[in-house]
């Protein structure tokens, strides 16, 4: 079934369209030292080549904003200036070629301070990421509602919005991330009927790999399906390319992006004669490198075989020693259990 996504305007980062009609796109952040130019762009070149469509970089200081200009030569993505406090730091990542910034302007000092940071940018182009997180709304929203709650975020973030607004300022981007995934997914709800500014999503502080996958899933995924969300970004205790890989994943199995083989396997049960999870982890690896939109079934047995399996591109449904070769639900030829992984990449490989 078709997800409807919400209409949003667009905003160009660099040469990535983001809102409108377009993809939903994939960020990420980089963990290096934004000083240590080579151990970043080494990150970002290692980003890029897992799927990663747009970068953020911390920029806590000058030296880190000055060290934008040489990054930004050697990457082929484009670049998000994360900023906090400082307008200075804004002036110069702009200046030094950054293609977007990441800061709240009612933290970064009196009007004039905003509106230099905003003519800027207007005047090369460069997009604003207003993001609202949880932990950082003024105390006197806060105090206003008792709590953090959804439309404490969205007061915040539209309070910002405002100044840019006043500025004559729309190439905007809204984010309202909290750890918490109720709190998130309703605050987005929420601004989704408020603004048509594309939005940036994600779960903020979600974890490690294990638990910040989990917390992952469940709220941007929950997101997507209600057709919200622009752009997003996985945040993980962790490798930063582990954050794009699933990223990639969620889109795929929601059927928002095609990248490469979509594979599908069944659990296993008391009918599984072939060992097929060994199989399956192993033709899951191989199929990582095939960039090709296919769907692949590894299935244990004929009941979960070309049955359930029948819209699958081609597919493996294991018997005892054995396993049925099928496309699109149509058997094509039985395979002994030893030649079922070269089979079926040969197969895969012609397609």
């Amino acid at each position: 079934m078709e997800i409807k996504r919400k209409k949003t305007r667009t905003v160009y980062c660099g040469n990535v369209k983001i809102g409108g009609d377009a993809p939903i796109s994939i960020q990420s952040m980089t963990n290096t030292d934004t000083r240590n130019i080579d151990k970043t762009v080494e990150q970002i070149n290692k980003l890029e080549e897992a799927g990663c469509e747009i970068v953020r970089v911390a920029v806590p200081d000058m030296q880190a904003a000055q060290a934008i200009k040489e990054i930004r030569q050697k990457i082929h993505i484009p670049m998000i200036a994360d900023i906090h406090f400082d307008y200075r730091l804004a002036l110069e990542a702009i200046k030094n070629g950054v293609d977007k910034l990441r800061l709240n302007p009612g933290n970064i000092g009196d009007a004039n301070r905003v509106k230099k940071v905003v003519m800027l940018a207007k005047e090369r182009g460069i997009p604003i990421r207003i993001g609202v997180n949880a932990g950082s709304i003024d105390q006197r929203i806060v105090r206003k509602y008792g709590e953090i709650t959804p439309e404490a975020m969205v007061e915040s973030a539209l309070e910002h919005v405002e100044i840019l607004q006043n500025l004559n300022f729309e190439d905007i981007i809204i984010s309202l991330k909290a750890s918490d995934i109720k709190l998130t997914v309703e605050a987005y709800r929420l601004i989704s009927e408020k603004v048509d500014y594309p939005l940036h999503i994600g779960i903020t502080e979600a974890g490690t790999i294990k638990s910040g996958t989990v917390k992952s899933c469940i709220g941007i995924g929950a997101m997507l399906l209600d057709g919200i969300g622009d752009t997003l970004r996985i945040s993980l205790t962790g490798d930063p390319v582990d954050e794009v890989k699933l990223a990639k994943e969620i889109l795929k199995s929601i059927g928002l992006r095609n990248f490469g083989i979509k594979m599908v396997s069944c659990p296993t049960c008391g009918r599984t004669q072939i060992d097929l999870i060994s199989l399956a982890n192993r033709i899951e690896s191989k199929l990582s490198k095939i960039d090709k939109p296919l769907t692949v079934a590894i299935m244990g047995c004929a009941v979960n075989g070309p049955g359930e399996a029948k819209d699958a591109d081609i597919g493996i449904a294991g018997g005892k020693g054995s396993a049925l070769l099928f496309k699109k639900g149509e058997i094509i030829r039985k395979v002994k259990e030893e030649n079922i992984e070269a089979v079926l990449l040969e197969e895969i490989i012609k397609m």
